[in-house]
């Protein structure tokens, strides 16, 4: 597969101090060319072969702590078994059958990761993820996103962003609980203890105008305070699914 060419310009990492009605300060990180790595794993609470990719996603973070962004969508087609995942969502299911279409699969299956929009394989395969993660951050040089956030009220997140105006291309806002366990009681996996990182609690997918600003409204989980969440937003081209450049945010 050829390699992804990036635009030349850096990426911004930033974060914010979590404020009510005023808005939040931005500190931007050290400018770095750095490339990077999107990693979004398709998973299901109830699906028996899904623990161990997600046990190698957990891993891979400890591994590569910068400049790797790993996401976790939890699908809803397994539910039938006997297990309903928490954490499911159809919107993730009609995500993965996008990828499916560009990389002219017969059908969607669990675990299945994604990297960049460009390589999809087996989610459990440790070491090909390894190799794919370490392929995309000798890349030189990415896109830039600044992001700004607002709390509205108990339940809501504003994000303003800016980004370079693309062709074809959308911003997605993913809001992401950092961890989470749970003993499954029912289904494929019952009786074991399933461990998770960067579940995907909210998902925005905007189309980036020719001014590449805008605005995003996230809803906040019932029972989850700011320091179990975080944002983290990527470009991906819409026509083909390829991914250009990432940002993550804490909320404070």
């Amino acid at each position: 597969m050829k390699a992804m060419s990036f635009l030349p310009v850096v990426v911004i990492a930033l974060i914010f101090s979590f404020c009510t009605g005023t808005e939040a300060k931005k500190e931007t990180a050290p400018i770095s060319d750095k490339g990077f790595a999107v990693v979004e794993l398709f998973t299901s609470e109830g699906c028996s072969s899904c623990p161990p990719a997600d046990e190698a996603m957990i891993k891979l973070a400890k591994e590569f702590p910068e400049h790797v962004y790993f996401l976790g969508y939890h699908v809803d087609y397994w539910d039938y078994i006997g297990w309903k995942d928490q954490f499911d969502n159809p919107a993730f299911t009609k995500r993965q059958d996008r990828y499916a279409e560009i990389f002219r699969l017969e059908s969607i299956y669990t675990p299945q990761a994604i990297i960049n929009g460009e390589s999809e394989l087996v989610g459990s395969k440790e070491s090909q993820m390894r190799a794919l993660i370490q392929e995309k951050l000798k890349q030189t040089s990415s896109v830039g996103i600044e992001l700004d956030v607002r709390r509205t009220d108990a339940e809501k997140l504003i994000v303003s962003y800016v980004a370079p105006a693309s062709p074809n291309s959308s911003i997605n806002i993913a809001l992401v609980q950092s961890r989470a366990s749970t003993t499954v009681k029912r289904g494929e996996n019952n009786g074991k203890l399933l461990n998770h990182i960067n579940i995907v609690r909210d998902f925005r997918s905007i189309s980036i105008d020719k001014n590449g600003k805008g605005t995003a409204e996230l809803v906040l989980p019932a029972g989850l305070g700011v320091k179990d969440l975080k944002l983290i937003a990527f470009i991906q081209n819409e026509r083909d699914m390829k991914i250009i450049g990432a940002a993550e945010a804490a909320i404070q």
